[in-house]
């Protein structure tokens, strides 16, 4: 089996030799026979994926050149959430490479687990994304709260002009073209004038 190797310690993590994690690991796929096609490390921190290495092993991964990524543990691998290592695995899994926690038996694609860890995973990603949901909702009624003005700022619209261009023959685009609006504002402005003509009358 070919197979990637992948360690990470934080610049932070003085204390931290990733060496120690290199042996260990290499020791232990060449007792499983097999072959190592490459060493990933990254010396950064594991809760973004914009790290180089990572980022390499996983256009590697995606191109078949290995069949398992093998890794110290999983928080070694990436400490971005549930959500995104959920996608990470899963992507993996997309491209038919298998994935293995060296200190982690239960944590093994080839394993007895990998259903059960891929549910646990799962839900609480599930839990992830309904807490954001749930802090983007908060923020916005704070917002409200705070009299602030949400969604997309409305546009001025000169109804007599847009009156003025049709009754001179200009097709909608003509007009939308002329005033910097879509045709649909325009036709909607016009519309909306026929049905209240003094509220929505704007000088020229």
């Amino acid at each position: 089996m070919r197979i990637y190797i992948y360690a990470r310690v934080s610049t932070k993590d003085k204390g931290q030799d990733v060496e120690n994690q290199l042996r260990q690991l290499r020791e232990f796929a060449i007792t499983q026979g097999w072959d190592i096609v490459h060493v990933f490390v990254d010396h950064e921190t594991g809760s973004i994926s914009d790290r180089k290495e990572f980022q390499a092993m996983m256009l590697g991964c995606s191109q078949r050149k290995a069949d398992l990524v093998l890794f110290w543990a999983l928080d070694r691998f990436t400490r971005e959430g549930a959500l995104p290592t959920l996608q990470h695995l899963n992507t993996l899994t997309s491209y038919g490479v298998g994935f293995k926690s060296f200190t982690e038996q239960y944590l093994d694609s080839c394993g007895i687990f990998k259903d059960a860890v891929i549910s646990i995973l799962a839900t609480i990603a599930k839990q992830e994304r309904q807490r954001i949901r749930e802090r983007v909702l908060a923020g916005l009624e704070r917002a409200r709260a705070n009299g602030a003005r949400l969604g997309r700022p409305r546009v001025a619209v000169n109804i007599d002009r847009i009156a003025h261009c049709r009754a001179a023959g200009d097709s909608w685009r003509t007009i939308a073209y002329k005033m910097g609006i879509s045709t649909g504002t325009a036709h909607r402005a016009l519309k909306t004038r026929a049905k209240n003509p003094v509220k929505n009358r704007r000088a020229k």
